[in-house]
């Protein structure tokens, strides 16, 4: 697909600031969308947006289909009727400024719920039918969702793998008991779901309306606790209890001695093709009914992949395996139309990763912060061609100050030499560097655009815990950063 120039935000929902502990789909959502108008961006980049699991990363979910509930508004629920005031009133003290996810697990499922009695009791016939349609159209996915996490709450939270034999195995009679003895958690699983997609669709419907495009995120690989893992264990290396044979990781490099042991599942290609890719068809299509643009997490994956033994403590004893390749994207592609994708091309890519990205005509990923070791780095604007999305860093990598408080002074004297500026505003200056280049699409995260150093990083690849947590202010969108980015893209023709 070919894409327009454009320029945009990096933030994801649970990000914006409110009074309930994590950010949501809420009033701020709506004023974050028309900031964006108003500066002439045309981009929103999100990460997944699945129901988070241990460790609280969005690239680990318990479905790939799902909705995270909560990022659902209680302010909606409230204008709705489906929550009153009295419901709020066991609402614990949040962090001002960071999501505290233990306290969001045990306070926000059980708001929900006081909404589910309450739609039960009073609902308008037409909240009833948009339920009953809810349910309908996603049934595929929806049921076997609501059964896994009902099964994992009566298990104590235990993963999938280590339920009785006969749960675990999907017996038909006890999955049948299953779903009549658990009907009210299934009902209410299925209800977070529906609030998550109906705030959501309405989000993104108020985005497209203000020219706004929505750049979703697919993790190539699903989590091992996963329903999708459970529902669909043919699909994947595991054996007869459950456990994964092979896993996923990247080998050793110069930042990781050991690699990096993701634990993820492998999925049995093979198995894959002779369905005609089917499921990887139904999964591309629940992600382009939520979002206009999907970047795909290591795409060099489906190229080939690093398969490591599903008892090995690193992921040095790994091996190189080849991926499914073009077969794959030929399969979407005549199933759904051309495909609006950006290939996230990071990581080591070898030429049969180049081949398949570019035989499909996807843009790959530049990221600036990548690029001080020389003039020879590809990270380089001078190095770009214009099917290609270039971003200052990403939610893995400290912010742009951060990055050059830390960098190594060979970094920080090429960078300055090479944007002939000095370091009174770099993150600044990094941002217009990128939005003057060629590529076709320049995200940088909110934090650059606000100058936050480390204190503002999402994520640190391969450490779990105290991540992912990062909340804006409510005065950061403010009229000044307005007036600089719309000025940044009337210069850059953004």
């Amino acid at each position: 697909m070919t894409f327009s120039r454009s320029s945009g935000i990096l933030l994801h929902p649970t990000s914006f600031p409110g009074p309930y502990g994590i950010g949501d789909l809420g009033p701020f959502a709506y004023r974050f969308i028309d900031y964006l108008a108003e500066t002439g961006s045309k981009l929103w980049q999100v990460l997944p947006l699945g129901p988070t699991s241990y460790g609280d990363s969005p690239y680990q979910c318990f479905s790939a289909f799902a909705g995270n509930p909560y990022m659902v508004s209680p302010d909606f629920l409230l204008n709705e009727g489906l929550l009153s005031v009295e419901d709020l009133a066991d609402m614990p003290q949040w962090e001002a400024n960071r999501v505290d996810f233990g306290l969001i697990y045990r306070w926000k499922p059980g708001l929900l719920d006081k909404a589910f009695a309450r739609f039960e009791q009073s609902a308008s016939d037409q909240l009833r039918n948009e339920w009953a349609e809810f349910r309908q159209s996603n049934a595929a996915w929806l049921e076997d969702y609501a059964l896994f996490m009902a099964l994992k709450d009566a298990n104590g939270g235990v993963a999938w793998n280590e339920w009785p034999a006969p749960q675990r195995d999907r017996d038909p009679q006890t999955l049948a008991e299953a779903r009549r003895q658990l009907a009210e958690a299934i009902n209410r699983q299925m209800f977070r779901q529906f609030l998550f997609f109906r705030q959501w669709n309405a989000l993104r419907k108020y985005a497209n309306q203000k020219g706004i495009q929505i750049i979703g995120d697919i993790p190539i690989f699903v989590a091992m606790d996963s329903s999708d893992a459970w529902a669909n264990p043919g699909l994947f290396y595991l054996d007869e209890a459950g456990k994964p044979t092979v896993v996923a990781g990247v080998p050793p490099d110069y930042f990781s001695p050991t690699g990096q042991l993701w634990g993820n599942p492998l999925y049995r290609w093979d198995v894959h093709k002779a369905s005609g890719f089917q499921w990887w068809i139904e999964r591309i299509r629940a992600t382009l009914a939520t979002v206009d643009i999907v970047r795909i997490d290591h795409f060099r994956g489906f190229a080939g992949y690093w398969e490591v033994p599903g008892d090995a403590s690193t992921a040095e004893t790994g091996r190189w395996v080849p991926g499914p390749g073009i077969d794959l994207f030929y399969a979407i592609r005549d199933a759904l139309g051309d495909l609006p994708i950006i290939a996230e091309d990071l990581g080591e890519i070898t030429p049969d990763v180049i081949e398949l990205r570019d035989t499909l005509g996807l843009p790959g990923m530049k990221i600036f912060q990548f690029g001080f070791s020389g003039p020879d780095n590809p990270f380089l604007p001078h190095h770009y061609t214009k099917n290609c999305v270039v971003y200052t860093g990403t939610h893995d990598n400290d912010t742009a100050l951060g990055w050059y408080r830390t960098c190594p002074p060979h970094e920080r004297d090429f960078y300055h030499r090479y944007v002939s500026r000095d370091n009174a505003d770099v993150p600044g200056d990094m941002i217009r560097a990128i939005w003057a280049s060629v590529a076709v699409f320049a995200i940088a995260p909110l934090q650059d655009f606000l100058g936050l150093g480390t204190e503002g990083r999402m994520n640190f690849p391969g450490k779990v815990g105290g991540y992912w947590a990062w909340r804006m202010e409510e005065g950061h969108l403010s009229d000044w950063l307005k007036g600089r980015l719309k000025e940044l893209n009337w210069l850059y023709e953004r």
